[in-house]
């Protein structure tokens, strides 16, 4: 128990330092390419803070624990969500672009709808996996398009920059390491602390796993959001629930099949619909109005993400 807490008290201390090196390296990179911010945040950090998560869900799914690799994926969404946007927003009010909320979050609601629908059956297949990674490559392919299709600033970049590139390729994947690392060290204190617990695997993955494992979102969106870095802020999220959905149950259902607990369309389910659905509610009153996600609607996200938390406890 002792070696557990201490696991997590030196991993939660990683992730912090390690993601201030993380958004810096992004941010030049993305000055260096004439990269949206957004795509950066998509793409780079998206798919970076989604690592552990694939890790576990593949993990998981070859270990025979499905609820597990299912409760991480599901589970980090809704955190992600909740608490990680919940906690940004409460912390520094976000400034949201008009073209979130027309192109990247209606891509989302549309990945978000094919997932529970392919749940609905309660398995999930290596067809659905595969339907799932095919997605992934079409959702990859277009945002690669659009982003040389807006590329105007690099051509306009001084020279001086090649010189910081160096540094900037360290920090990102230097950041991005221990970022992976130091979020692994949590969850297996974390874990090891549930099982002592008695906790069943689902509830570990929707809980202790997803919340572990949404660490570096959390951090790293905190941290860009308070550099004045909101695109990232937010496409880290938007991006790291694409990637959750499609890769983090779309690799282990192509490897392995996964029953599905029946809890998960009846609970789970219902509640990443729906606070999905919420956020674009919320973004899209913003950009007709103040255009911001201020700290009334954080208190508001991490009241929904408490509250879900006591009903798994309660219910499991």
């Amino acid at each position: 128990m002792l070696l557990a807490i201490i696991a997590m008290i030196v991993g939660i201390a990683l992730l912090v330092y390690s993601a201030e090196f993380f958004i810096e390296g992004s941010s030049s990179i993305a000055l260096k390419f004439g990269m949206p911010k957004l795509l950066v945040g998509m793409l780079v950090i998206g798919v970076g803070t989604s690592a552990p998560e694939i890790v576990v869900s593949v993990l998981s799914a070859l270990n025979g624990a499905p609820g597990l690799a299912l409760g991480n994926a599901y589970g980090s969404n809704i955190t992600n969500i909740t608490l990680v946007l919940g906690a940004t927003a409460l912390v520094s009010p976000l400034f949201i672009q008009k073209s979130l909320v027309k192109s990247d979050f209606l891509i989302l609601i549309g990945i978000t709808a094919l997932a529970i629908f392919q749940l609905l059956d309660g398995q999930v297949s290596r067809l659905d996996g595969a339907i799932l990674l095919g997605a992934l490559a079409v959702f990859l392919t277009f945002q690669i398009y659009m982003a040389k299709l807006g590329k105007s600033a690099s051509d306009d970049v001084p020279d001086t920059v090649d010189f910081r590139m160096g540094m900037a390729l360290a920090k990102l994947i230097g950041g991005l390491v221990v970022l992976v690392l130091s979020s692994r060290l949590v969850v297996w204190g974390a874990v090891e602390i549930a099982k002592i617990a008695g906790l069943s695997e689902l509830i570990i993955g929707l809980t202790i796993v997803a919340i572990g494992t949404s660490l570096p979102e959390l951090v790293s969106s905190i941290i860009a959001a308070r550099k004045g870095e909101d695109e990232m802020a937010l496409g880290n999220v938007i991006g790291s629930n694409i990637f959750n959905t499609l890769t983090v149950v779309g690799i282990p259902a192509a490897i392995m099949p996964m029953a599905v607990a029946r809890e998960v369309v009846s609970r789970d389910m219902i509640v990443m619909g729906g606070v999905t659905g919420l956020l674009f509610v919320l973004c899209l009153f913003a950009v007709r109005g103040s255009q911001k996600l201020g700290r009334g609607v954080g208190a508001m996200l991490l009241s929904i993400f408490v509250g879900y938390t006591i009903w798994l406890f309660v219910g499991g």
